[in-house]
């Protein structure tokens, strides 16, 4: 007959982010407050984050970057995690109208995504999209143009990152 063991109860501390998180974010971080209850972690590891602590990136450029991913963000355009229902037979439905803006401020954030894409044009507009917005890294932002060598992937989705926020920044008035 076996013997039951008692279950092990392990208790967690909730009051920041885990171990693993912090490892991730390789000390890409900020802790704000004294003491360990008043504490508030700022996560900042994304790609975009990243250069902005490196210097690699004006602090100009990084808020008119910041700014275009709001807008893409706040205009419904983050793609969604879908199912199929496969007791169904595919058709689309188009009294949901789900291309559609479904307020007035969606629309409005929109409409100043698509401007500002305009003004980035399409090579860069597809690194933006995929460092800033999506947050892939550098090297998947070069590739996304078509370099295939890793360091000039990085160097290439840097300097468009740097020409997109002068543009952005002009274009906004933030310089």
């Amino acid at each position: 007959m076996a013997l039951k063991r008692k279950p092990q109860v392990v208790y967690r501390n909730l009051d920041g982010p885990t171990l693993e998180r912090q490892r991730h974010a390789e000390g890409y971080f900020e802790i704000v407050g004294e003491e360990r209850s008043s504490q508030k972690y700022t996560m900042q590891d994304s790609p975009l984050d990243r250069m902005k602590a490196r210097g690699a990136i004006d602090p100009v450029e990084y808020s008119a970057l910041r700014k275009y991913a709001h807008h893409w963000y706040h205009g419904g355009l983050l793609s969604s995690v879908g199912s199929v229902d496969l007791n169904r037979i595919f058709a689309a439905d188009p009294l949901s109208m789900s291309g559609m803006a479904k307020s007035e401020g969606q629309a409005h954030h929109r409409q100043q995504y698509r401007q500002a894409r305009v003004i980035l044009g399409h090579r860069p507009g597809i690194v933006v999209d995929n460092v800033v917005c999506q947050e892939l890294t550098l090297e998947i932002g070069g590739y996304s143009i078509g370099w295939t060598n890793k360091p000039q992937a990085i160097a290439a989705a840097t300097e468009m990152l740097r020409d997109a926020g002068y543009r952005l920044s002009r274009h906004w008035g933030m310089s």
